[in-house]
């Protein structure tokens, strides 16, 4: 593979305008400390082979590195204020974490991966976490190792894992990075609002009230009637679009807007004019309100992290601390529910990827090994947590048991997902992914509250992406 070049390895991200949306695989974590001794006992083998004295771990919040503390078996001390963990083998795990608001992760990520063969022995940059909408930029680069080639784990390790979760970070058959989730698509909804707008809040009748388009279209209106909104804002159906376009964003030097991404704008650009939406964006206070008590919105398109990170602590009336779990009665936790919806869709994901120059390549194998391979620790993740992980043998055993959700109100959410991660297509997925959508959202944004005509809003998208991306020379939009 030819080696990316410093410039275009620099510029392959662009410029962030909504960067917050970006943080959204994840957050902070209350696993409780019992859990790791659950996974340690089921997952017990020997420490790996000593390598570095220091693992540097590279990420942008504190989501991964709950996960490492609770389930990695060798975790023997974790410091007070989580800046170090401490392994049996007297390893100490560096955590640098630097939020990725306006770009900054990846920003100081490239720059340390440059530095990469300079820097000290310890101070090197050993595994470092990628997202979905960026991931091709690092895994087609040499500054990330091949899992197996160049770490070592086996096809039997990685057999268990879903296909798209490899799919999205290999490179002409080199896969480059691991993960512990899957993150199919569903819509969460208010049990008590589809019973006053539906008569029912059973998940399959609501289902086929949403199974395409015109319907959920038709219940947005029934809702409105109601006194409700359908969705809280502009962005809150994009994934579901934009993951069912069929083809790349780019092609050559060419950017090419989908017919879906269109069908997208006018169904924000309706639900904004006729009041079904509350004129909200991803992550801003409204729509955070809008999930809670005093929130009048029927639902809300999730991914498996949001069920768990987002949607169920914003539910609640009052916060719980860490190692405390929520009560039916505490807000509305237990008022929500999930079906398919309109369209199958994905959003988000975390990978876990080895850097070049790496010292410790037998811990990196052994974290991978454990925290994205090992079925019984994948399992207890995602029993404890309500996570999707990225083992389907493990997931089907809880698809198919009496596992019940109290935040969904006794539902077996796992088996919804477990259909969902089966449709999901990364074929299309591209590295301007990222840059590409921010300026689309954010161009139309503008169009949807009127400040600006459907035709300045796409001259505006245009300015935008080409700010990012130079080399791409043009936009094409469906006729």
């Amino acid at each position: 593979m030819k080696k990316i070049s410093r410039r275009n390895f620099l510029l392959a991200s662009g410029v962030v305008t909504i960067g917050a949306a970006l943080t959204a695989c994840g957050g902070s974590s209350s696993t409780s400390t019992a859990a790791s001794s659950t996974a340690s006992s089921a997952a017990a083998s020997e420490a790996p082979a000593a390598g570095g004295k220091t693992l540097n771990i590279w990420c942008w919040n504190d989501e991964f590195q709950s996960r490492f503390n609770d389930y990695y078996p060798e975790v023997t001390e974790i410091a007070a204020d989580k800046s170090t963990t401490t392994l049996k083998d007297g390893t100490i795990v560096k955590w640098t974490i630097n939020p990725n608001d306006n770009n900054n992760y990846q920003n100081k990520l490239d720059e340390g991966l440059l530095n990469q063969e300079s820097a000290a022995d310890d101070d090197k940059i050993d595994i470092f976490l990628v997202e979905a909408d960026y991931a091709l930029k690092y895994v087609d680069s040499d500054y990330t190792l091949d899992v197996k080639a160049d770490i070592g784990l086996t096809d039997a390790d990685l057999a268990q894992q879903y296909q798209y979760t490899k799919d999205i970070v290999s490179v002409d058959g080199s896969q480059r990075g691991t993960t512990w989730q899957a993150t199919p698509g569903l819509f969460a909804y208010r049990r008590s609002i589809a019973k006053d707008v539906l008569g029912t809040d059973d998940p399959t009748e609501v289902q086929s009230y949403l199974s395409d388009w015109d319907k959920f279209n038709d219940v947005a209106a029934q809702a409105y009637a109601k006194g409700y909104k359908m969705l809280s804002g502009f962005d809150d159906s994009f994934r579901t679009f934009s993951n069912n376009i069929a083809a790349p964003w780019v092609d050559g030097t060419t950017i090419n807007v989908d017919e879906n991404m269109m069908k997208w704008v006018d169904q924000t650009k309706e639900y904004t004019d006729k009041g079904y939406n509350n004129k909200s964006s991803l992550w801003d206070s409204q729509w955070a309100a809008d999930q809670g008590p005093t929130g009048k919105v029927f639902g809300f398109f999730y991914s498996t992290w949001g069920i768990n990170f987002t949607l169920l602590g914003n539910s609640l009336a009052t916060p719980v601390a860490d190692g405390e779990k929520p009560q039916v009665g505490n807000g509305i936790y237990g008022d929500y529910a999930v079906c398919e919806g309109p369209q199958p869709y994905y959003w988000g994901g975390t990978w876990i990827c080895g850097a070049a120059g790496s010292d410790n390549i037998d811990l990196i194998r052994d974290v991978m090994q454990k925290l994205t391979c090992d079925e019984a620790i994948m399992k207890q993740i995602t029993l404890d947590t309500e996570d999707y992980t990225n083992n389907e043998k493990a997931m089907e055993e809880i698809a198919s048991s009496d596992y019940k959700s109290d935040f969904l109100g006794g539902q077996n959410h796992i088996a919804l997902f477990a259909e969902a991660a089966k449709k999901i297509d990364m074929s299309n997925a591209g590295p301007y992914d990222q840059g590409i959508t921010e300026s689309f959202q954010a161009a139309f944004k503008d169009y949807f509250t009127g400040n600006v005509d459907e035709d300045t809003a796409k001259e505006n998208f245009k300015t935008s992406v080409q700010e990012k991306y130079p080399e791409l020379t043009d936009v094409v939009w469906p006729a």
